[in-house]
């Protein structure tokens, strides 16, 4: 498969085409008070040249029109348009003169984002008179839109790629992309290291399989590691790689690698701009001396409607579902005026409402909204000029993705104000601002041989006119993600597809794929429609609709939560007190609640983890405040609790592990604090509980955050025992994790979401699906069956691996350990729960307690602790 070189552009081009076509081009830009910035000539040179290649920018800068002007400047440039348009030999007869096909596809990680995306890139096709067919493809795609492209696809078509996909699965899938010459992969970043971008990867290998000469662009802002995710993307390594960025007047570098092949090269064009971003915390004006999560946050409501009102527009992001509820409402209730003014937006709340809100925002006619991630990417509400940040982002990249949505346009400053709901957090945005300023951005890695992804994807071309097995065993590995896999791996998931595998060779159902010489196809009408229902790998909690007893949708919420109420039972849910009127045909019947007191809904999803280069940024700014340096107003104002804590105890060194031993009418406690993230942290509690419960007989009580993790026991542990036999070895690591967290039964439920995406369970029809306890009964069997009879069976393997790497991060577990055993070990005695261990202390009564006795405990617990300190 060789790419294109710049003597085989689909039409013959001049120099003298291509100039008249910029000139149309940068009259544009002109005609807007704009300017090309280097980065966006550099890339359209690159895609005339028929070359493949990734942009990198700051959010706001122009990344889109990088993209979409190398296709926009190629047609202009083409001679004789009309009569070499369809020339293709292989178009249906009676195509209409007009219609020009598919030649771009837009790759969008989110459909909430392709309306905006389709304005974005309509607006210079109605300017330049460029005769395309634009139009979206996604979940919320109308059925007439979906019918009329059943027929025919536009000439640029948006989607995401689970309706890539299914167009895949279409008999006729080769010829309707026949004249595709462009992919455009948004956001690229987002979906690098999700099984999302590991079913990207095998579609765009079967486009490039069609279409050798297809060039590939993706689009990345806040990403560490772009060689990595550029050879993810384009997925043919060893090839020469152009690393480009904008020179000196624009204050970025320009550096080159070549390998000796001779082979076209691939453009990494990295766009280091002059964007200002200010980043703000909101100091609260009475610190105490023992945070506790959460607590601080609605308290600094007064201090954030300061905020939203000197800005012109804002976007208040929260970490949760929830705390969107909680804010929307104590902002109203602080400021009924702005009824109307201030809007609520999440992924449960229903499209038609979204929207709204969206377009209030683009429009400038809305003062706040207040939003989780849904509002994270690509969506441009220029009239949007300050950001607030509710919490710790939890990474370095969160924060600047956010930011970015302030000041969404080349040239103007990107704001964003941190509102801390603890006082430790005061140090983690001081982290932030530190790490962007030195330019430490997390990587993302591509995920290695997901095989429930592949199993899918085999069924899935087999449907779209079959396939032999050596071929697409090429074609596999040909993307990074699968690059390799086994022959014997190969042979199992033909297997799979085909019989079922060993433990259900019995079943016909599980026969979906047929074999008939040499050719793998799908006969099964049935089949093929259950397996186009189920494309995707996106696995959450049933979601139950949510409705008004007169008809109207107003979301979804967790089954979950629902199943827990009865008729009568009042909850929060899209900035309204609803009252459920009765849980019927999978549907939450409900009316608006006269009491305007109700709980929250919790969904799944709220646990990031703390990232490794915040926490290692987190690290320096408590070496700094251990030496004494105190350098900006969020590490001055949270001086007080810090000195605390060195004076009880000490802060920890870069370089040290602290152990706290504290005894209290609790019992024995056990504080640790390796600031490796929560997810770690469990991990590691539960590894360091069972190999102390090995050396005693002790039951450990557990509790963990992003700092550390405690260990509560009725008896002292032998703390220095199992220091010196190797608490900390990371040494059968997997197997003592396995052990200590009952394995078994963590894999059964990830194999819940492995079955899934393999297509073992069916989720039902739209309006019919499965609860989450019917789906978890059928794949618990399914698992029983597969360990009992089928052993070997490899999604049993995959089930266990991403336990360890999603739920626990054994990689970074792994990591953790090995940095403990070059660190020293110090272990403190001090007489009371400090600073550091109190919030761990808080989190363990907040499974235990209803929010207002544990409110009343902390509140016992603080002025005890306060008092003690003098």
């Amino acid at each position: 498969m060789t790419p294109l070189s710049s003597a085989e552009t689909p039409a013959k081009l001049t120099k003298a085409s291509i100039e008249r076509a910029k000139r149309r081009v940068r009259g544009w830009f002109g005609e807007r008070g704009w300017k090309p910035f280097p980065f966006q000539r550099e890339t359209w040179d690159a895609y005339l040249a028929g070359e493949s290649g990734l942009v990198h920018a700051t959010t706001g800068t122009g990344k889109t029109h990088a993209a979409w002007f190398g296709p926009l400047i190629e047609y202009l440039a083409e001679s004789k348009r009309a009569k070499e348009e369809h020339t293709s030999p292989k178009r249906k007869r009676g195509t209409k003169a007009k219609e020009l096909p598919l030649k771009v596809l837009w790759i969008t990680p989110l459909r909430a984002i392709s309306a905006d995306t389709e304005q974005a890139l309509r607006q210079p096709l109605d300017a330049l008179a460029i005769p395309w067919t634009l139009e979206t493809r996604t979940g919320d795609t109308s059925a007439a839109i979906r019918a009329r492209q059943r027929k025919r696809l536009p000439t640029a078509l948006i989607t995401t790629p689970e309706s890539l996909c299914l167009l895949l699965t279409r008999d006729d899938a080769e010829e309707r992309f026949a004249d595709l010459r462009c992919v455009i992969v948004d956001e690229w970043h987002e979906l690098l290291s999700t099984k999302r971008g590991s079913q990207t990867e095998l579609a765009l290998a079967r486009l490039r399989r069609w279409r050798p000469d297809l060039r590939i662009w993706g689009l990345s802002a806040t990403l560490g590691n772009l060689d990595e995710a550029m050879a993810a993307l384009l997925s043919q390594r060893g090839e020469r790689l152009e690393v480009r960025g904008e020179g000196p007047d624009t204050n970025a570098s320009l550096t080159s690698h070549h390998s000796p092949l001779t082979q076209p090269r691939q453009w990494l064009i990295s766009a280091t701009t002059r964007k200002v971003l200010a980043i703000e915390t909101l100091i609260p004006e009475t610190m105490e001396r023992f945070p506790w999560a959460g607590h601080l946050g609605i308290r600094q409501l007064p201090m954030v409607i300061e905020a939203i009102e000197r800005a012109n527009s804002s976007i208040l992001f929260t970490n949760t579902r929830s705390q969107t509820e909680i804010w929307y409402q104590s902002i109203l209730k602080q400021r009924p005026d702005w009824a109307g003014l201030i809007a609520l937006h999440h992924g449960s709340i229903a499209q038609q409402t979204r929207r709204w809100v969206e377009d209030g925002l683009r429009q400038g006619k809305l003062k706040c909204v207040v939003s989780t991630s849904s509002l994270d990417l690509g969506v441009d509400f220029s009239p949007v000029d300050c950001v607030l940040q509710v919490g710790s982002p939890k990474g370095v990249a969160r924060l600047l993705q956010r930011a970015g949505r302030s000041g969404h346009s080349p040239g103007r400053p990107s704001k964003v104000v941190g509102v801390p709901t603890h006082a430790l957090e005061l140090v983690e945005f001081a982290a932030c601002r530190d790490a962007i300023a030195s330019g430490h951005i997390e990587s993302r890695q591509a995920l290695r041989k997901p095989l429930d992804v592949l199993v899918q994807h085999a069924v899935t071309i087999a449907l779209g006119g079959g396939f032999r097995s050596d071929e697409l065993l090429d074609e596999v590995r040909r993307t990074t993600g699968f690059a390799d896999v086994t022959d014997a791996e190969w042979e199992w998931v033909l297997d799979f597809v085909t019989r079922g595998g060993e433990a259900l060779r019995a079943y016909d159902e599980y026969r979906r794929v047929a074999h008939a010489e040499g050719e793998y196809r799908v006969d099964d009408k049935q089949v093929a429609k259950r397996h186009r229902m189920g494309i995707g790998t996106i696995a959450s909690d049933a979601a139950i609709e949510v409705r008004y007893l007169k008809g109207g949708r107003i979301g979804t919420v967790e089954e979950s939560f629902v199943s827990r109420m009865k008729p009568g039972d009042r909850f929060l849910f899209a900035g309204r007190v609803l009252e459920l009127v009765k849980f019927f045909d999978m549907k939450a019947w409900v009316r608006v609640a006269k009491n305007k007191t109700g709980t929250v809904p919790r969904w799944s999803g709220g646990r990031m983890p703390l990232s490794n280069e915040l926490s290692t940024a987190i690290r320096e700014k408590l070496q700094q405040a251990k030496s004494g340096v105190y350098d900006c107003p969020e590490m001055q104002a949270v001086k007080p609790v810090l000195q605390l804590q060195a004076d009880w105890s000490r802060i920890p060194a870069r370089d040290e592990l602290l152990i706290e031993r504290t005894k209290t009418r609790e019992g024995y406690h056990l504080f640790f604090y390796p600031f490796a993230g929560r997810l770690v942290h469990e991990g590691l509690a539960a590894l360091c509980a069972f190999r102390l419960s090995q050396l005693d007989r002790i039951t450990f009580t557990m509790a963990m955050n992003d700092y550390g993790f405690e260990l509560l026991a009725a008896k002292e542990a032998p703390l220095e025992r199992a220091l010196e036999e190797g608490l900390f070895d990371p040494a059968n690591l997997r197997e003592d994790i396995l052990d200590s967290l009952n394995g078994v039964e963590m894999a059964k439920r990830q194999f819940r979401e492995i079955a899934r995406v393999a297509g073992l369970v069916y989720v039902g029809y739209p309006g019919s699906g499965k609860t989450a306890k019917q789906l978890q009964a059928s794949t618990g069997l399914l698992y029983d069956v597969f360990a009992n009879y089928d052993p070997s069976n490899l999604l049993l393997r995959q089930a266990r691996d991403e336990v360890l790497e999603r739920q626990l991060e054994h990689s970074r577990m792994f990591e953790t350990l090995q940095a403990i055993g070059r660190s020293r070990v110090v272990v403190e005695n001090p007489r009371k729960p400090t600073p550091l261990g109190f919030p761990l202390m808080v989190d363990r009564l907040r499974e235990k307690l209803s929010s207002e006795k544990l409110s009343a405990r902390i509140s016992r617990m603080s002025v005890a602790l306060e008092k003690a300190a003098g």
